[in-house]
């Protein structure tokens, strides 16, 4: 068997989100489901708007935590565009399974497959200007390996995972230590072998944070002449593009072609896992319709 495109978090990270849904969701059980006679049964899922799909692997271990023997036949891959209307997944297992699993199951794969879906917008935005789309760290409480698992089948890229694996000066950090040059030489210090972003405000701090050296600058809220200087600096002698510029803060889809033409090396978005609009799905018991 290949490898999947896009390898999905450790399967235990899966596995105890899934746990968590499941327990939230059924408790000490399903009351309805278990009005049924637990007969072996057949559903399918039908995709009811354009999307990306992303979750396979959290939708899979739902119907798996609670019927082992559950067949699930896949007709889409991860990070496939699909069309409305089309059913994606067959399943065949016990009917009081299918049912008590249908809900945290799709929650997963609408949550996920949104933030995949509007990722992939953002990155066709931006395509050929040689940008990369990053996430950032708002993501919905409990789900972060699982959402920017789904930034990446959307195409984008990962900004710093949490708080642990990455130093990020921003200007409260830079104001404690009086100077850019000083906040980087604290940091290098302390954590010499982590990544350091450095957050700068205006273009003095810009040639500061270049001159001193760190693994990428974000350029926050510049306007677009400070913007393109910042990337006309950047680019330049003496530096000549060795460190990254990063766009943040108020970026939207209208914006994002012109931000990407500048010449920045990438922009981080908060509303790839902020703003999610679920994608609409639904699973239904019985074989799919004809055609």
């Amino acid at each position: 068997m290949s490898a999947p495109r896009y390898p999905p978090p450790p399967a235990d990270v899966v596995a105890a989100d899934v746990a968590a849904a499941l327990a939230e969701d059924i408790g000490p059980g399903d009351a309805t489901a278990s009005l049924l006679d637990d007969a072996p049964d057949s559903a399918y899922l039908l995709c009811k708007e354009d999307c990306v799909v992303a979750g396979r692997p959290w939708f899979d271990a739902c119907h798996r935590a609670l019927d082992p023997g559950v067949r699930i036949a896949w007709r889409c891959d991860e990070g496939d565009r699909i069309a409305k209307g089309t059913v994606i997944a067959t399943l065949v297992g016990r009917n009081r399974a299918l049912v008590s699993a249908e809900r945290a199951s799709l929650n997963f794969l609408q949550t996920l497959s949104g933030t995949a879906t509007i990722t992939a917008r953002y990155v066709d935005a931006v395509h050929g200007t040689g940008a990369a789309i990053l996430d950032t760290r708002k993501t919905l409480p409990g789900l972060r390996m699982a959402q920017k698992y789904a930034v990446r089948v959307g195409g984008g890229n990962n900004h710093r995972l949490a708080l642990f694996d990455a130093v990020m000066l921003k200007e409260n950090h830079i104001r404690a230590f009086g100077s850019v040059a000083a906040a980087i030489a604290r940091a290098r210090t302390l954590h010499p072998s982590l990544p350091l972003i450095v957050e700068v405000e205006t273009l003095e701090q810009l040639h500061e944070a270049l001159a001193t050296g760190c693994t990428r600058v974000l350029i926050d809220d510049f306007d677009a002449d400070t913007r393109r200087e910042a990337v006309r600096i950047a680019k330049g002698a003496p530096y000549l593009g060795r460190i990254p510029l990063e766009v943040s803060g108020g970026v939207d889809l209208a914006g994002l072609r012109g931000i990407a033409e500048d010449g920045v090396d990438c922009i981080s978005v908060g509303a790839l896992t902020k703003h999610v609009h679920a994608i609409d799905f639904s699973l239904k018991l019985g074989p799919p319709p004809a055609g």
